[in-house]
C-alpha cells in the first residue's frame, strides 16, 4: 500500500473512532497493529489527532516556549553579572 493511502487509512480510522465514541480516540480503542500503523504514518499520538483534525495544535509550540525560556535565562544572567560587577565597586554609577 502506498504511503499516501496508508496515511488516509490512518486518518479515517481515527475519524471513524471519533464518530463512534464521540470523544478523542485513545490508543486503547484500537488494536496494537493499528496503533503502530497510525503512529508510524502520523507520528506521536497527539500529532496524529491533530492531523485528523480532531485536536487543535497547541497555541504555543515547544520550540517557541524553549526560545522564550532561553531569552529569559540570558536576561537573568546579564542582570546577575551586572549586579555582581556593580557590587564590587568597579564600574558603579554611584562612584562617579
Amino acid at each position: 500500500m502506498p504511503q499516501d493511502e496508508k496515511k488516509e487509512y490512518c486518518l479515517s480510522l481515527l475519524r471513524q473512532m471519533h464518530q463512534r465514541t464521540g470523544q478523542l480516540p485513545k490508543k486503547s480503542d484500537f488494536e496494537e497493529q493499528q496503533v503502530m500503523l497510525i503512529k508510524n504514518c502520523l507520528g506521536p499520538w497527539p500529532r496524529a489527532l491533530e492531523a485528523a483534525g480532531l485536536k487543535e495544535p497547541p497555541a504555543v509550540t515547544r520550540s517557541d516556549r524553549n526560545r522564550e525560556k532561553r531569552k529569559a535565562a540570558r536576561k537573568r544572567r546579564r542582570q546577575a553579572a551586572g549586579d555582581a560587577f556593580d557590587g564590587e565597586g568597579g564600574r558603579s554609577d554611584a562612584s562617579d
